[in-house]
């Protein structure tokens, strides 16, 4: 085996006494710095690797810090006007996932990069912690590249904002195929428009 795969492995045993003890070092780590950190390397290599990251010019990695839990609404006293079926306060919960979340701020902050893919890193009480891969759509050593110079075509701006990458799948429903996602496919709101409009032939 490789260097990758013992690494995988160290990985695979979170709750491990090595491991428990790194993440911890890294979570005080983590809390000084800033909530968006560029990285020199990725912290995880394998993880990276496999999401396609590679050691070369126009690849950069962001460490994103993001609050865990939900959001209490916004409402003064806690109180909710109209109906019981939105009266909520704090049992409410977001759609996206954090990490989806975590990729479309990072993409928000660096428009001129194009967001390949993401990894948890750490979490502690407060925060999860992300890695998210970036790439430079105008760097000639992407621009040359076979494998990974499709991200330069420009129907790839933003994906991370459109649901496109991993995580943004996830939270879509679309890593289900068959009978099991016949209303998550192509889209939950294209199947509601199919399902609630009327089409009618002109000669009819």
């Amino acid at each position: 085996m490789g260097s990758s795969a013992y690494i995988r492995e160290l990985w695979c045993k979170k709750q491990s006494d090595a491991m428990r003890y790194i993440l911890r070092l890294r979570c005080w780590e983590y809390r000084q710095n800033h909530r968006m950190v560029k990285l020199a390397r990725p912290s995880r290599p394998d993880k990276a690797r496999r999401y396609g990251w590679m050691n070369k010019p126009g690849f950069v990695v962001y460490r994103i810090r993001i609050r865990r839990g939900g959001r209490k609404r916004n409402v003064r006293k806690g109180v909710c006007y109209g109906k019981p079926k939105s009266a909520g306060v704090n049992g409410l919960k977001c759609k996206r996932n954090d990490q989806a979340i975590a990729e479309a701020r990072c993409g928000r902050a660096l428009r001129s990069l194009r967001v390949l893919q993401s990894y948890w890193v750490a979490k502690d009480a407060m925060h999860k912690y992300f890695e998210v891969i970036l790439v430079d759509p105008f760097c000639n050593a992407i621009r040359r590249c076979p494998r990974i110079n499709w991200i330069c075509k420009s129907v790839h701006k933003h994906r991370e904002m459109r649901g496109l990458t991993s995580a943004g799948r996830k939270h879509r429903g679309l890593r289900r195929k068959g009978h099991l996602a016949t209303k998550a496919r192509p889209s939950r709101r294209a199947v509601w428009k199919k399902h609630n409009s009327v089409k009618l032939w002109r000669y009819r």
